[in-house]
């Protein structure tokens, strides 16, 4: 079963960087979208606007302010594995 990551729509780069290593990726619109991610990837802007922290998802939150979209997705792997 491949892992869901939630990104947020911003993050178009960071989306595709994650889809070309084998995850399954769906954009953050709203809370309900976090439910079912493995991990969720936000810019940090909106992070208590879109109301998505760790009582929502069981998944660790990464905030991709400042970083590469690989060293986006060398942090997600390393909550991950």
């Amino acid at each position: 079963m491949s892992q869901i990551i939630g990104v947020e729509q911003s993050l178009s780069n960071v989306e595709a960087a994650l889809k070309a290593k084998g995850y399954e990726v769906i954009q953050l619109r709203n809370e309900e979208d976090a439910k079912n991610c493995a991990a969720c990837v936000i810019t940090g802007q909106d992070e208590n606007i879109m109301g998505i922290s760790d009582t929502v998802t069981s998944g660790p939150v990464i905030n991709a302010s400042g970083l590469s979209a690989d060293e986006v997705c060398q942090r997600v792997e390393n909550m991950l594995h």
